[in-house]
């Protein structure tokens, strides 16, 4: 059984994976109209069937996937990035600077994090970078928030206080020797934060702020769905069940990370 838990999800992630790089390679056409396929069921000539326009479902849910992807990709590297860099920092100086900072992150987590995300996408305007940038801005906090615990328990160790002692520099001690024993605690958190992050773009895009026709989203494919769940079901389960497979898979490889990497559980 724990077996088929682990690669079950890895086996739909790499799909997932292998969708987003290779997407474009295939012959797909997830712009191509055709108007005596409008809202006709999955078939042996096409799998998922069409939506509402007559375009094939199959190959805009592969289109999908690389929007998904490629925008938890790029809001967990911004995040990671400037939440661990604000976080150590603010943990290392201590003082008025930490407390200005923590007063920051308390603002931020004052807020819903999907509604100041759609607050800004709509300051913003729709587009995919404007997504990137809006969910970066409420996902920094979270990484903040653990580098900084992680900081102030670090830096009173036997090996940073010797660093010191011998006279290394700020940034090389951060760089060095705490910063690295930070990783696996923030690894565990980029594996959930994907999941978050792949369902607020759906959500996004859902509400017209994401990816803007005709690219593909399956957010705004399940929108565009939702007029015909009675007479085409398929045109909202398809993309439902995708964006439900690839959090669910990525939520559990995150538990078993974090079971793995847990040494007090074991």
């Amino acid at each position: 059984m724990f077996k088929y838990q682990i690669v079950i999800p890895s086996f739909i992630l790499i799909v997932w994976l292998f969708l987003a790089i290779l997407g474009n390679l295939l012959p797909l056409e997830p712009n191509y109209i055709i108007l005596s396929n409008i809202l006709q069921p999955p078939s042996f000539s096409e799998w998922l069937g069409y939506d509402d326009l007559g375009r094939p479902i199959l190959d805009r849910l592969i289109l999908g996937a690389r929007t998904s992807f490629f925008v938890a990709l790029w809001v967990i590297f911004v995040s990671l990035t400037v939440g661990v860099l604000i976080g150590t920092v603010s943990a290392w100086l201590g003082g008025y600077v930490d407390l200005i900072i923590v007063r920051i992150m308390d603002v931020f987590l004052a807020f819903p994090g999907i509604l100041l995300a759609i607050a800004l996408s709509g300051i913003l305007g729709p587009g995919i970078e404007n997504v990137v940038f809006a969910l970066s801005v409420v996902g920094w906090v979270g990484f903040a928030r653990l580098a900084r615990a992680q900081t102030l328990s670090l830096k009173h160790r036997e090996h940073v206080i010797a660093a010191l002692a011998l006279g290394a520099s700020t940034p090389r001690i951060l760089r060095l020797h705490v910063i690295p024993l930070l990783m696996t605690p923030l690894l565990i958190e980029a594996t959930f934060g994907i999941a978050g992050i792949v369902i607020a773009e759906a959500g996004l895009s859902f509400l017209g702020l994401g990816v803007q026709p005709p690219t593909a989203s399956w957010g705004s494919m399940i929108r565009d769905g939702t007029g015909y769940m009675l007479v085409a079901p398929h045109t909202v389960l398809a993309p439902g069940l995708a964006l439900l497979l690839v959090v669910l898979s990525v939520n559990m490889l995150g538990d078993k990370l974090r079971d793995k990497m847990d040494v007090k559980s074991r």
